[in-house]
């Protein structure tokens, strides 16, 4: 069965038997987590609208609309889910995609909802497809149809439910069905973050961890999370913990460099795996055109971890390019890596 969470206001409890699957950030990160929309840094545009649709329900005395928030990992999808129901002041039941594997598992979560409460599933492009056809009336019409009994004798039975919010969470939106991506009334796509939102939130989360960060510090840190909060969060406990072991407890530019050296994060915010992935596509196949596959089976590695988590801060830096014979590292790779650009076979030129 899988365990819900209900979170009013600024309190929380936790009941059920652990789920499969994910469950989200750990609880340290919670504490920094913003508790009202105010609070939140960044994603400006989002927050605004965010704001508007806030301030409506609350006129109308309704229920938040079924929100989909899509975008990159670790960019604040999660954060807003929590922010919403503290807004209108209602109730957070919060799971996952992989934890719901049939309608009998998010059954629970669906009936024990109160008017204008809220719904959170992360990762919901990997809910099952019957899942998301048992959640349609739900959605439209607040009821459930549940079966009863086998063959000749079996009926259905309406269910009926409170006015609810369903806010799901996906990096991969394009993995929804149309009819259940057309059920949220409102979606937000969130981009990654600036060095300089990133930087105040560092200087701000810094504030509630009772530490000192230099501003050049939070910078430095922020230049190298790949425009995300949660990278530049564990940027900041790693830092937190270098200073108060090789320093005086304090975060100066040069200690925020020294601990992120260790950590073998360099100044492009490239970490090991990066590097190796370059490594091979440059040494190994000649910076390419190579495809995916051949790149995981030589860094051994899963396909899924290369094209999710490392080529798309590589494609977004300029790193790499993709073409239909497969990955190509560019002048910029070659750079980053002190390697020499081959020249091109054709003109004699470095492409």
């Amino acid at each position: 069965m899988a365990r819900d969470r209900v979170l009013g206001g600024e309190s929380s409890s936790v009941g059920g038997d652990p789920p499969s699957g994910p469950r989200g950030p750990e609880p340290r990160d919670e504490a920094l987590r913003p508790a009202r929309l105010k609070d939140v840094i960044g994603q400006r545009g989002v927050v605004e609208r965010l704001y508007i649709t806030v301030d409506a329900a609350k006129k109308r005395k309704e229920g938040l609309p079924h929100i989909l928030f899509d975008g990159p990992p670790g960019v604040g999808k999660t954060t807003l889910a929590h922010v919403l129901p503290t807004e209108i002041g209602s109730k957070l039941m919060l799971t996952s995609g992989p934890a719901l594997n049939s309608p009998k598992e998010i059954l629970p979560f669906l009936t024990n909802l109160g008017d204008r409460d809220v719904l959170f599933i992360d990762e919901i492009h990997r809910l099952p497809k019957i899942v998301e056809e048992f959640i349609y009336p739900a959605m439209e019409d607040y009821r459930v149809d549940i079966v009863i009994g086998e063959g000749l004798g079996a009926r259905t039975v309406s269910l009926p439910l409170k006015k609810f919010t369903l806010i799901g969470a996906t990096t991969r939106s394009g993995m929804l069905t149309a009819p259940f991506r057309d059920r949220f009334k409102i979606q937000h796509h969130l981009e990654f973050y600036s060095d300089d939102d990133l930087a105040t939130i560092l200087t701000i989360n810094a504030k509630k961890l009772n530490m000192t960060l230099a501003p050049e510090a939070a910078m430095e840190l922020a230049r190298r999370s790949r425009g995300t909060p949660r990278i530049a969060n564990s940027h900041l406990y790693w830092s937190r913990d270098f200073a108060m072991s090789r320093a005086d407890g304090n975060v100066s530019l040069q200690v925020a460099r020294d601990a992120l050296v260790m950590h073998e994060v360099d100044e492009e915010g490239l970490d090991k795996r990066d590097r190796q992935y370059l490594d091979t596509l440059i040494r190994v196949f000649g910076g390419g055109p190579t495809g995916v596959e051949a790149l995981a089976a030589t860094m051994n590695t899963a396909v899924d971890t290369l094209s999710e988590e490392v080529e798309p801060f590589m494609l977004r830096r300029e790193f790499i390019v993709r073409t239909p014979r497969g990955r190509r590292a560019t002048v910029r790779a070659y750079q980053h890596m002190n390697v020499l650009p081959p020249r091109d076979s054709e003109n004699g030129m470095l492409f």
